[in-house]
């Protein structure tokens, strides 16, 4: 319940106040929810199955595998890192100016709580080996709430391959502007706040 008839306010509210409580409501929308899997009794759209990737070829990751968005190296917008121990090519794929197929091993983030490794070849030819995860972090650490490749939704409850899918052959699955997926619902400046406040760095 309101305290107060806010009509009666409009014309007397404080616009600092006012532009708090949307970057309040923004900040919210970037860290609450998290991506989930689709439940088993969820219909998926015909063009979204369940694949089940070959684990000959699968890159180990735990919860140990995700750091501080700081301790990677920053490329744009974004932030890469590879598992294997060959992130300069992951950089100089991340650099190119006509698109490349990123290595196995790298790691791709966005935000703090959002990130795809991918793993060897012939992992997910769907994915071209990309697993997507969905974190929970904090001070403590992360933790892993769940990973996966045609299932995963974000936390606007896209589908994260679905969106991952609209790039550009030449982009790898790599989302940026002009690479042909669909605009995020946030603003540029939210997603900078959410990488410059991720709590494990501190």
């Amino acid at each position: 319940m309101f305290p107060m008839n806010l009509q009666s306010r409009k014309h007397t509210a404080n616009p600092v106040c006012t532009k708090y409580a949307i970057l309040l409501l923004c900040s919210w929308l970037l860290t609450a929810g998290g991506c989930m899997t689709i439940s088993e009794d969820e219909e998926l759209p015909s063009s979204v199955q369940q694949y089940l990737p070959d684990p000959s070829k699968q890159i180990p990751v735990t919860e140990n595998t995700f750091v501080c968005l700081e301790k990677m190296r920053a490329v744009r917008g974004f932030f890469v890192g590879n598992l294997m121990d060959k992130l300069d090519e992951t950089v100089a794929a991340a650099m190119q100016p006509a698109g490349a197929p990123y290595p196995p091993g790298s790691i791709v983030q966005l935000i703090p709580d959002e990130a795809m490794i991918k793993h060897q070849k012939g992992w997910s030819t769907v994915t071209n080996d990309w697993e997507f995860f969905a974190l929970d972090v904090s001070k403590e650490g992360t933790k892993i709430k769940a990973r996966g490749t045609t299932q995963v939704k974000n936390k606007f409850g896209g589908n994260c391959f679905e969106c991952h899918r609209k790039a550009k052959p030449q982009w790898d699955f790599i989302c940026e502007e002009g690479h042909g997926c669909d605009s995020l619902p946030i603003p540029d400046f939210l997603i900078r706040r959410a990488q410059r406040n991720d709590p494990r760095c501190d």
